[in-house]
C-alpha cells in the first residue's frame, strides 16, 4: 500500500491522481498508470476536501496521536513536506511522522525535499534536519530534492500596470513544473526499492529571469510587459503589509534574494533521467500559470 501525505495540496493531489489512474490514458514517464485505487490511500488532515473514490485517511502530523492509525498496512509513505510554519513546527511535524512510520512497519519513506541550491532559502533548515532524520532512521528512504515550482515563480512576478517589478536583479531560477515532481514521486514511489538510498536533484533545465518572463508575458498577451526589478527592502513592505504570518515574510524574501543572487540558477539534475523524458518547459509552466491558459 502506498500512502501520500499531504494529499489535499498541490503536488499531494496530483501525486494520487496518477496513482489512482484517474485521469483517462494518463501515462507517466512514458509507462500507463494503471488504476491501483485500492492500492493508494490519500492521507490528509481535511479528508472533506478530497473527490470520492480513493481512499482516505485522517493523517494530521501535528496529531500525533493520530498516526499509527493513519500508517497501519502502508508499505511506501510518501511524505509531502509541511513546510508551512516556523522551524521548530515543522521539525516537529516531520519528526511524529517518521517516528510513527517506523512503529507502524512503513517499510520505505521518500520525502519531497528542497533543491541543495535552496540552502540559502531561509526554510532549507527543517529539510535538512528531516534528510538526516531518515538517514538515521529504520526505514528505507528516498529524497526527492525539489526545485522551486514554475508556479511560485509566477506568483512571485505579478505583472502591476504593465511592470514586473519583482526584486529578482540578474538573477535566474532553474524553475520546475509541478508536474514533473508529481510524475517524478509517482516513478520513484511505484518502485521504491529500486531507489532506496538515492538523493535526486530535481531542479529544471531552463533558468528563468524576469526579463525573460516579461517578454513571454507580452507574447501571450499581446500587452507590452516590462522588467524592472525594485528592491527586497521593497518586497519586505509589500508582504508585511499583506497580513501574512510572520515566518512568511522571511521566506519570501529569501526567495527574492536566493535568485537575485545568483544561487537558484543551476540547471540540470536527476529530473529528466528519472522522468525517462524531458521536463516541461518553466517559463510556459509559469506563463500558463500566470494566465490561467496555455500561452499564445
Amino acid at each position: 500500500m502506498i500512502l501520500v501525505t499531504g494529499a489535499s495540496g498541490a503536488l499531494g493531489r496530483l501525486v494520487v491522481d496518477r496513482l489512482a489512474g484517474r485521469t483517462a490514458g494518463r501515462t507517466v514517464a512514458g509507462t500507463a498508470v494503471r488504476p491501483v485505487p485500492g492500492d493508494v490511500v490519500a492521507g490528509t488532515r481535511n479528508p472533506e476536501r478530497l473527490p470520492a473514490g480513493v481512499p482516505v485517511r485522517r493523517i494530521d502530523f501535528d496529531d500525533p496521536a493520530s498516526l499509527p492509525d493513519g500508517f497501519a498496512g502502508v508499505d511506501t509513505l510518501l511524505l509531502v513536506s509541511a513546510g508551512y510554519g516556523e522551524d521548530d513546527a515543522v521539525i516537529a511535524r516531520h519528526g511524529a511522522a517518521i517516528d510513527a512510520a517506523e512503529k507502524a512497519g512503513v517499510g520505505h519513506i521518500v520525502y519531497t525535499s528542497l533543491s541543495a541550491a535552496g540552502d540559502h532559502l531561509a526554510y532549507a533548515l527543517a529539510h535538512r534536519w528531516t534528510e538526516r532524520r531518515l538517514r538515521s532512521g529504520t526505514a528505507g528512504w528516498t529524497i526527492l530534492r525539489n526545485g522551486l515550482y514554475a508556479e511560485l515563480l509566477a506568483a512571485l512576478t505579478p505583472v502591476v500596470d504593465g511592470r514586473i517589478t519583482a526584486p529578482l536583479g540578474s538573477g535566474r531560477l532553474a524553475a520546475v513544473a509541478r508536474e514533473d515532481l508529481a510524475d517524478a514521486a509517482v516513478r520513484v514511489v511505484t518502485d521504491a526499492a529500486a531507489h532506496a538510498g538515492q538523493v535526486y536533484e530535481l531542479v529544471g533545465e531552463e533558468a528563468v529571469g524576469g526579463a525573460d518572463l516579461a517578454r513571454a508575458r507580452s507574447a501571450a498577451t499581446g500587452a507590452a510587459v516590462s522588467y524592472e526589478p525594485g528592491t527586497l527592502a521593497q518586497a519586505r513592505e509589500d508582504f508585511a503589509s499583506l497580513g501574512l504570518a510572520p515566518f512568511q515574510v522571511p521566506m519570501l524574501v529569501s526567495t527574492y534574494s536566493a535568485i537575485a543572487g545568483g544561487f537558484m540558477a543551476e540547471t540540470g539534475g536527476d529530473l529528466r533521467a528519472l522522468l525517462d523524458r524531458a521536463p516541461r518547459s518553466a517559463l510556459e509552466t509559469a506563463v500558463t500559470a500566470a494566465h490561467g491558459g496555455p500561452p499564445e
